[in-house]
């Protein structure tokens, strides 16, 4: 033998890939595993920032918000009082 160690080859796509000894090639599962692992990014916009929930509970905007029932309540018992 020579003193060059023998390296295993595969052919893909873009040709021929010499194989390392000890280092196994990347798969399409292990890319997957990355890509699953990353924080969610927007696809459309990748500077945008994330909405504030405003829905049900944690809707502040909506507590603020005067309830119809108790609008039409005061003005009733506003034109009562100014009433004689």
């Amino acid at each position: 033998m020579s003193g060059k160690p023998f390296l295993q080859s595969e052919h893909t796509e873009t040709g021929k890939q010499s194989l390392v000894s000890g280092v196994r090639p990347v798969t399409l599962r292990d890319q997957l595993t990355v890509m699953a692992n990353r924080p969610p990014q927007p696809r459309r916009n990748p500077n945008s920032q994330q909405k504030p929930c405003d829905v049900g509970l944690f809707d502040d905007v909506k507590r603020s918000q005067i309830d119809l029932l108790d609008y039409l309540a005061d003005q009733q018992s506003s034109t009562k009082s100014n009433q004689p």
